[in-house]
């Protein structure tokens, strides 16, 4: 069940609350050709098994002062940022996110938002304020819902990505790449999937496994394809899309 429609309030309003897990204070891999802070808000609503900040993933409600703190930081724009990221955790889940992105865009700063994309309706009422998007695809159809571990997320995430495709922001969509969770087949199958929809960026993730949620993903996989195999069907499925990137 998704939460209700966010509406837009006043963004000089001070008493925004938002959860700040951690704030990656500079970085140039968040926000294409941006120096972009990503700040990392807390609550997830999914439970992935290869996540490796699951200690975001427990909900709480923002105290005072935290998005003042980082409202602060932005406005010194340290290292010449022009750019913040809201991730997570899954930074829909948050009411006052509308309000805090507001604040964002009257610094003058481009917003970009990280999203697995449970809430389509939350993200519809974003998108106005945001200049990017990054999309997770954690599978194809019904398998999204096995790797994120909750029933009925899949449809969620297919409204949020085609609002994306219909829409104007631009966007990425990226997969987590862990042997657990797919076969070198259903990943040429779901980039082919996206391709097919006419997303034009995708990125894949190699899952790092040294601190996964479930201590079984952190266990070698049995019969995993090599890294050489992975790298072929990269080069197979470049084609397909205008920019496509291995990343890990």
């Amino acid at each position: 069940m998704i939460g209700p429609l966010l509406r837009l309030e006043p963004a000089e309003a001070t008493d925004i609350r938002l959860p700040v897990a951690s704030l990656t204070a500079s970085s140039m891999a968040d926000f294409p050709g941006r120096r972009a802070a990503v700040i990392h808000l807390q609550g997830c609503p999914l439970q992935c098994g290869y996540c490796e900040v699951s200690e975001m993933a427990s909900p709480r409600r923002g105290e005072p002062g935290e998005w003042e703190a980082m409202r602060a930081f932005l406005e010194a724009r340290p290292d010449g940022l022009d750019a913040v990221v809201f991730s997570g955790g899954e930074p829909s889940l948050h009411a006052d996110l509308p309000r805090a992105l507001g604040q964002a865009r009257e610094m003058g700063l481009a917003v970009g938002l990280h999203t697995a994309g449970p809430y389509p309706e939350r993200l519809a009422a974003l998108l106005p304020q945001l200049d990017w998007v990054a999309l997770d695809v954690k599978g194809r159809g019904r398998d999204f819902d096995r790797v994120c571990g909750r029933r009925g997320i899949w449809q969620q995430h297919a409204r949020s990505l085609s609002l994306l495709l219909e829409g104007d922001t631009p966007f990425e969509c990226r997969t987590t790449v862990h042997w657990r969770d797919f076969a070198l087949e259903d990943l040429e199958r779901l980039a082919m999937t996206l391709a097919d929809c006419g997303v034009h960026r995708y990125a894949l993730q190699v899952a790092r496994v040294e601190r996964c949620r479930d201590p079984d993903y952190c266990l070698p996989v049995a019969g995993a394809p090599s890294r050489e195999a992975l790298e072929a069907l990269v080069r197979r499925l470049d084609c397909h899309f205008d920019h496509f990137e291995l990343r890990g």
